[in-house]
């Protein structure tokens, strides 16, 4: 029998709550950009904990008595029966002088949810939405039908075990936005982590039963950035009730250089570009950030390797292409085992629908632009900048044993959309950070 990959993931999630207690456009594709295009603006500077203090962070908790019964969402537009779980959603201001807000949407634990923990689900990209990937096609309890109208239910929801927080972010990002244009532009690592913990402090006011619940940050592809800035920067504030016990992340965006000679060489092993394709990636091409310009014969290479991301699903080789760019009127048989490469083109219908913007309390200010799962690929809104670091410069000081866990596979975040797939190569690394220093 094939191994079923979210059953993994759940197992996975399951395990690490209980070792802290003691289509055609997916995320990544912004990250090609990363990857190819974008190396100007780029900090080259590791991140010192002085750049993820927040200064005067009391100054911005905002009142949020009252707005949690306002954010419940009572039914979602083609919601199957029998729900038993409570669903919230809406926005949480990070910056009040400037407007500019952060959309959330959260499944409480369909069983005993008041003794189960907390986790914060982050999508990456950077630029791509956590509600649209990680809640309606990847983790989250239901999933959307081929006729962008109705849902079904995941039952290898992250729900099921635990109380599941998926953050649109940074803002630019699905329905996040600022009434201050130029914040865009701004967007960077340093903000997305700083604002992601502002957003935490206020949510959990507008939550309070959650305050001091076990916490674990979750994510995948350059949450890689996104999930262990955030964990420095919580643990760095430590007057705040945030029980922060682990983090994960899956297929992680760590470090640009061994990502990108491994993407190619990923290309390689899987006769997808040819000897000599690789061997003049590997002898003219540095891939350091540090490299203002490569060599003609690199560049060659590359575009020729590049031909591939217009061949293949490159999330998952072996999957099929979406070759439709809309619905069905009626709706296909849903499967979580078979997979459907256009399953993005329904989830974009559903969250541009009125009435499901309206039900999930979302696009409050009429945003002049659709959502979308990537805003970086549409008009910039979300800009591609980052932060050098690798795990190595990553120092979380503890005063109690504290777990990291990170995931690989062969074929990324596709595996969550087909449980089903064989996993020709999975790697499960356990990373203990443990220390007696003081937070």
């Amino acid at each position: 029998m094939k191994p079923s990959f979210s059953c993994l993931c759940f197992f996975f999630l399951l395990c690490l709550l209980q070792c802290g207690a003691s289509g055609t456009r997916q995320q990544g594709d912004a990250l090609n950009k990363f990857y190819f295009n974008n190396r100007a603006g780029r900090s080259s500077s590791s991140w010192p904990s002085s750049l993820l203090l927040v200064s005067n962070l009391e100054s911005k908790v905002y009142d949020n008595s009252r707005l949690k019964e306002g954010d419940k969402v009572v039914r979602l537009p083609g919601q199957p029966a029998d729900v038993h779980f409570d669903q919230y959603a809406g926005y949480v201001t990070v910056d009040k002088p400037n407007g500019r807000a952060l959309f959330y949407y959260f499944a409480e634990a369909a069983e005993n949810s008041g003794s189960k923990p907390l986790v914060l689900w982050l999508n990456g990209g950077p630029g791509c939405s956590s509600l649209g990937y990680g809640a309606m096609e990847e983790l989250g309890p239901f999933r959307v039908m081929s006729d962008g109208k109705t849902l079904y239910r995941n039952p290898y929801a992250w729900n099921e075990v635990a109380n599941v927080l998926f953050l649109e972010s940074p803002a630019g990002v699905g329905f996040s936005y600022s009434n201050t244009t130029s914040d865009y532009a701004k967007s960077g690592d340093r903000r997305t982590a700083i604002d992601a913990l502002i957003f935490l402090v206020n949510w959990f006011e507008r939550f309070p039963e959650y305050k001091g619940r076990d916490f674990f940050i979750t994510g995948e592809s350059y949450a890689g950035h996104y999930v262990p800035q955030l964990a420095h920067a919580i643990l760095h504030h430590k007057d705040r009730l945030i029980n922060l016990k682990g983090v994960a992340i899956g297929n992680a965006v760590i470090n640009e250089e061994t990502d990108r000679k491994g993407l190619f060489d990923y290309f390689w092993t899987h006769a997808l570009i040819a000897d000599e394709t690789i061997v003049s990636i590997h002898k003219f091409c540095n891939f350091s950030l540090d490299t203002q310009q490569q060599p003609p014969e690199c560049d060659r290479a590359v575009d020729e390797a590049s031909r591939v991301f217009d061949e293949v699903n490159i999330y998952n080789i072996y999957a099929p292409l979406c070759f439709s760019a809309g619905v069905t009127p009626t709706p296909k048989l849903p499967s979580i085992e078979n997979f459907d490469p256009c399953t993005s083109n329904y989830v974009e219908a559903y969250l541009n629908n009125p009435a499901v913007q309206k039900a999930l309390h979302a696009n409050v200010t009429k945003l002049n632009y659709t959502w979308s799962g990537c805003s970086g690929d549409f008009d910039g809104r979300v800009p591609v900048t980052s932060t050098r670091y690798s795990l190595n410069k990553l120092k979380l000081k503890l005063k109690v044993s504290w777990r990291a866990w990170m995931l690989n596979s062969e074929v990324d975040n596709y595996l969550v959309l087909n449980p089903y797939i064989i996993i020709h190569t999975y790697i499960l690394y356990l990373i203990i950070l443990e220390s007696t220093t003081d937070r």
